[in-house]
């Protein structure tokens, strides 16, 4: 059965409440009772030592009394007197080889078992007469079975010297010991506890419906929200509670994510959005053609030639898009499937700057490079690289100003190795500068798409790099050009 976590939060406190009230109560209890053993057992054991300093060094017995009779201590070596304080009796211990054994100790009856009272043997056994025997005072507490029902009794033994040291006589009284337990408790002393106990549990149940409540609230809009946004609702947010850190962390986490959400929902639409502009302007421009071409001109051999070129043309701008849109696809699945092997970055820079060497003559640009003596290796996919290098030049030289150069550097940086391609352009705007890897985002979109880019070269770039396990970074002050460095894992045979 499902129950709700404000119940259970109150039921859990209710039962730690009630938990804490019984060993609280136990313990209580306990102390209690232990105190007041201990009392018991310092008060019998002073007495005792009284009575066994008024009868040192063999003086009569003034509290004597004929209430017992004396005639079944038949046995010379142990004689009991009772005196007259209730449950006290002393032991004379007057040793007799020769002695018959006594029948019974005359004990009072509530010390004493069912079955009569205590023989001679069992009661010079008892732990508490063996100890006085040995000089030391001494208490013990025992259950006796007896005709009215079992009971506790406290007994206490303490020695009586003779005048050379040893002890003659020994005082041994008993007193029973009233019972413990809740019944024995007075009928009121009960009710009242009942009552105190009932108070107790109203109260503790009332704070842990009031503490429940407290903490459910908050996770309850939680949830409210949560099915908001699973509804397609992302402008949903909950408050943060300071008060409770781990509410607070919470809510700030759902809000976080919320705000994630709703830009990459943003993006996903500029993404469809930009892909079906990208898309629109090459299919309108081969429809143009084609139903020009249908019209007539395609008999023109003069005008047929330059719209068959545009067709061309504009053919490649969508194949260039949709390898793009590949590209950019499998890195998101982590499906590019690249082949890792140690890479000499510098030989690989060289080798596309002589590709670009056509595009940067016809530009008016110098492309140069620096590179260290050794080669320096990576561990990378060369073909995945190289087209990293081919976004980042063929970017450099549509910025580059006629006369201007386009450098590329190749350098180690610890256990990686950094490359950066640099112009002369007028650099980016500090305000694009952190978007510029973003997907179709152009700082001048208008140039972008006249001079053919798609606005995914530096998305593409950075998605490569980022599949190598490396990281790359765009660094540009207006008016000075860019810079944009890329770097790659040491390839471990390259020292």
């Amino acid at each position: 059965m499902k129950t709700s976590l404000g119940a259970r939060l109150a039921l859990s406190h209710l039962a730690v409440i009630l938990t804490g009230m019984a060993i609280a109560a136990l313990l209580a209890w306990l102390a209690v009772e232990g105190l007041y053993l201990e009392t018991q057992k310092a008060n019998l054991l002073a007495q005792a030592e009284l009575l066994a300093a008024a009868l040192q060094d063999n003086q009569p017995l003034s509290l004597q009394t004929e209430t017992y009779s004396q005639t079944s201590n038949s046995m010379p070596g142990i004689h009991v007197r009772i005196l007259e304080d209730p449950g006290a009796a002393v032991i004379e211990m007057q040793s007799s080889p020769a002695s018959p054994v006594q029948r019974v100790i005359p004990l009072p009856s509530f010390s004493r078992n069912a079955s009569g009272n205590v023989s001679p043997d069992d009661l010079t056994a008892r732990p508490e007469i063996v100890e006085a025997l040995e000089g030391h005072s001494a208490t013990a507490i025992r259950r006796v079975e007896n005709v009215s029902g079992g009971r506790r009794v406290l007994y206490a033994a303490a020695p009586v010297f003779g005048g050379d040291g040893s002890v003659t006589r020994i005082v041994y009284i008993a007193t029973p010991l009233p019972e413990t337990s809740l019944a024995a408790l007075p009928v009121a002393t009960r009710w009242q506890l009942v009552g105190a106990i009932a108070v107790a549990l109203i109260l503790s149940g009332a704070t842990g419906v009031l503490l429940s409540r407290r903490l459910t609230r908050p996770l309850g809009k939680l949830s409210q929200a949560a099915e908001a946004v699973s509804s397609g609702d992302l402008t949903t947010s909950v408050p943060e509670d300071p008060s409770i850190s781990e509410l607070s962390v919470l809510g700030h986490a759902f809000n976080t994510m919320t705000a994630s959400l709703r830009q990459s929902d943003q993006a996903k639409t500029a993404f469809v959005a930009d892909v079906s502009h990208e898309l629109r302007t090459p299919l309108t421009v081969i429809k143009g053609t084609i139903e020009t071409l249908q019209d007539g001109a395609l008999d023109d051999a003069e005008a047929r030639g330059p719209f068959l070129e545009a067709m061309s043309r504009e053919t490649d701008r969508l194949t260039r898009l949709v390898n793009d849109l590949l590209v950019l696809t499998r890195a998101d699945a982590g499906a590019l499937n690249l082949q890792l092997r140690p890479v000499d970055v510098g030989e690989l820079a060289r080798a596309r700057c002589e590709h670009f060497a056509r595009l940067a003559a016809q530009r008016q640009v110098q492309l140069a490079i620096e590179s260290p003596p050794a080669p320096e290796k990576a561990m990378a996919d060369a073909d995945r690289i190289a087209q990293v290098l081919d976004n980042l030049l063929d970017n450099a030289l549509r910025h580059a100003p006629p006369g201007s150069a386009v450098t590329v550097t190749v350098r180690r940086e610890g256990e990686c190795i950094g490359c950066a391609v640099s112009d002369c352009g007028p650099g980016i705007p500090s305000q694009h500068l952190p978007l510029i890897f973003e997907r179709f985002y152009r700082a001048e979109a208008s140039r972008s798409r006249e001079s053919g880019g798609s606005g995914l070269g530096l998305s593409i770039a950075r998605a490569l790099v980022q599949a190598h396990n490396g990281q790359i970074e765009a660094h540009s002050v207006e008016g000075q050009g860019a810079t944009f460095t890329f770097w790659l894992p040491v390839a471990r045979d390259s020292g």
